[in-house]
């Protein structure tokens, strides 16, 4: 680990990189049986449901890459594109911010809906880059955007932008998606994490700059998810780097989902599809129970001491529990949900909802 002192701020898009790496088939409709019977056939929410998020009056958001936003009020669903006013139906990151308003990160910058109207934001008004891929609301109130161009900061009517220091590393980069800022997390002491496409992660804890790499006991450099556990544990998904090689036969390597305690980083090499895959996903619920999506091998919910699997049959993006206790699962394939029965279901524009 390394640190470095603060310096004052100063000044091929989309996850489908990612997502070829994953390689997954995606079906467009299915069948539901309901007593016996088969209901009409739905066709999935979105082909690539990368982010899932559920508002303060129990809304349910799911972002797609081709489709917008799709939103189930608890009645009825609905889809916001271009066409209401978004940017780009590219849609990789869903928040809201206290006054009710929802903000979207597109492939064309930054939205924001409050519920009648769309205010965008871009690189014409000072946004860093508008190939947005994280946004997170700190407790502060403050709006950090994180793109595959580098870090700003929303203040007041316009962004600054937040550079972070390079940490020295001893692994190839891939100058694709060398400034890609892959996640963010808020921990439990005001610190705010950054996951690295090829840097590992940084803390920043409001003056210093921390670094955390393979080096120090990551999977991989190739943080693509970082989450804080109710016991102050930091748990980071990665990515196999190897997989970036141009030779196809050296496309295999270390990734998979890592532990920090503050001290040590466990691995759980006896978990299959937590070592040597990719980890996209990791979600803690209000139970504190750590849910790890995996590419091949469905849902892992760890309760401190058990990993119970899900077969959700897609690679795994984004997780959200509901108001009610239901998990949804946005997916490369569609979205599926974990019912409180435990049952693993495929919803369609169709349902099932309740």
């Amino acid at each position: 680990m390394k640190t470095h002192n603060v310096k004052k701020p100063f000044g091929v898009y989309s996850f489908l990189i990612a997502l070829t790496i994953w390689c997954c088939a995606s079906g467009s409709t299915t069948e539901q049986a309901v007593s016996g019977e088969q209901k009409e056939v739905g066709t999935q929410i979105g082909e690539y449901v990368v982010t899932t998020f559920e508002d303060a009056k129990g809304s349910l958001w799911f972002g797609t890459l081709s489709k917008g936003v799709a939103r189930y009020d608890g009645k009825t669903l609905t889809y916001l594109t271009t066409k209401e006013g978004l940017p780009s139906n590219r849609i990789t990151s869903i928040i809201e911010d206290k006054a009710g308003n929802m903000w979207f990160g597109t492939g064309e910058g930054i939205s924001k809906y409050d519920g009648q109207r769309f205010t965008n934001y871009s690189t014409d008004n000072t946004l860093c880059d508008n190939r947005v891929s994280n946004l997170l609301i700190d407790s502060q109130g403050d709006l950090w955007v994180g793109t595959w161009g580098g870090i700003c900061k929303f203040e007041g009517d316009q962004f600054i932008d937040f550079p972070v220091p390079v940490p020295s590393i001893n692994t190839p980069i891939n100058e694709d998606t060398k400034n890609w800022i892959t996640a963010f997390l808020e921990d439990s002491r005001g610190n705010v994490w950054f996951g690295r496409d090829g840097y590992g992660a940084t803390r920043y804890d409001g003056k210093s700059f921390t670094h955390f790499t393979k080096d120090d006991g990551l999977y991989s450099n190739n943080v693509q998810a970082i989450a804080e556990d109710h016991a102050g544990n930091i748990w980071f998904g990665s990515r196999v780097a190897e997989k970036d090689d141009p030779d196809e036969h050296k496309r295999f390597g270390p990734g998979g989902i890592t532990r920090y305690d503050g001290k040590n980083f466990i691995h759980f090499p006896g978990i299959e599809g937590l070592n040597e895959n990719d980890g996209y996903e990791i979600y803690v619920d209000r139970t504190g129970k750590v849910w790890l999506g995996t590419i091949n091998q469905g849902v892992y919910r760890y309760d401190g001491e058990v990993f119970k699997n899900y077969p959700v049959p897609k690679p795994i993006m984004s997780i959200t529990e509901d108001q009610k206790g239901n998990y949804w699962i946005g997916c490369a394939g569609g979205l599926y949900k974990i019912d409180l029965n435990d049952q693993v279901l495929n919803i369609t524009t169709n349902g099932p909802w309740n």
